[in-house]
């Protein structure tokens, strides 16, 4: 049955836990319908059933795999059906796969397997451009469609370059540059979309309390969805192409 809605749609990828549930959290209790994308399925429903007892009731989850295509075309039939259109996507998921303590010095360029290189490629790269590609038709829908692309200060070339950045000293090359590729995705599409009203924006979260993160990370889990939120909710003028952290642009 149709459920086509004058409410915003928010569809989040990788959110049944860390950042994306926080996202889908703060979006959902803006009034967003928001639609959790999950690889493991009971994990999905599990986090909606949670966010319901919250009190936030317009929330679904599905099935989703950022690797795998045929969960692109799925996911984009189910709103197109559901909603006929798309005003929020937050391209969350993601992976690190190299072996490095973040709360130390380390530099993986010469050791990172190309295995390794491609599998984060193709997750935080290759199929975030191509699922955004698959709905960008139900975003163009949308009155004022955003687009948030979850990237990393560690995709900051500027930084990496600086010996007196904090990051200098910390280099998992192929999360890295798979963020800096992201964030060349984003200033791409953004530009190709001028003129009208969608908005593209790489967010950095911060250092954060997850899976991914560790316990050292200074921020809060609860903390961590809040710039893609504010990416998803900006105003007509707000600025598009851009890469930042809690409302601060970041150099690229």
């Amino acid at each position: 049955m149709s459920n086509k809605t004058s409410a915003k749609v928010a569809f989040i990828t990788g959110a049944n836990k860390g950042i994306g549930f926080e996202t889908a959290r703060g979006l959902g209790k803006l009034g967003f319908v928001v639609v959790i994308g999950s690889g493991d399925e009971a994990r999905g429903r599990a986090a909606a059933e949670k966010l319901r007892s919250e009190g936030i009731a317009s929330v679904e989850a599905v099935r989703f795999d950022v690797n795998r295509p045929e969960d692109h075309s799925a996911v984009a039939a189910h709103l197109e059906i559901l909603y006929g259109k798309l005003d929020v996507l937050v391209n969350n998921a993601g992976v690190e796969l190299e072996e490095a303590d973040f709360a130390g010095s380390f530099n993986t360029t010469s050791t990172v397997t190309p295995e390794v290189l491609r599998q984060t490629f193709e997750t935080n790269f290759f199929s975030v451009v191509a699922l955004t590609q698959a709905l960008l038709p139900l975003i163009r829908k949308a009155p004022a469609g955003r687009i948030v692309n979850l990237s990393s200060i560690l995709g900051s070339l500027t930084l990496h370059s600086d010996p007196s950045s904090g990051i200098y000293d910390k280099k998992a090359f192929a999360y890295d540059v798979s963020k800096t590729a992201l964030n060349a995705f984003t200033v791409h599409l953004a530009q190709q979309l001028r003129g009208t009203r969608i908005k593209v924006n790489s967010a950095h979260p911060g250092w954060v309390q997850t899976d991914m993160g560790g316990p050292a990370a200074p921020m809060a889990l609860s903390e961590g969805g809040k710039t893609s939120v504010q990416l998803a909710t900006l105003p007509d003028d707000g600025p598009t192409g851009g890469f930042s952290h809690l409302g601060e642009t970041l150099p690229w």
